[in-house]
């Protein structure tokens, strides 16, 4: 199982969130960004290890950015790049969970 995809969310999410509060001062940017991204790295690490619940992690990680994205897909770039790869990464993570259950 791939933990590639969530260490690039996290590494993304991290940047987007102290480059957000760095341009607007916006202190819910650098939270969203900082703790999504922390959630990503940590369920990237525990699908590295082995560890449970890695995957389970990284899916929600990416249903929490997607939810909070789309609303604002429209307001410009960023949140439509935001939306499209959280869309992707929890297809992935999602086919990956189901495929676990099965």
């Amino acid at each position: 199982m791939s933990a590639y995809p969530a260490f690039i969310m996290g590494g993304l999410c991290i940047v987007g969130g102290i480059t957000g509060f760095a341009r607007t001062r916006s202190i819910p940017s650098l939270v969203a960004g900082v703790g999504v991204g922390a959630l990503y790295l940590w369920s990237a690490d525990s699908i590295r290890k082995g560890t449970p619940n890695g995957l389970e992690a990284a899916l929600g990680a990416s249903a929490l950015l997607l939810l909070s994205s789309l609303p604002r897909v429209a307001k410009g770039p960023v949140p439509a790049v935001l939306t499209a790869t959280s869309t992707a990464t929890a297809i992935y993570y999602g086919k990956k969970v189901y495929a676990l259950r099965q």
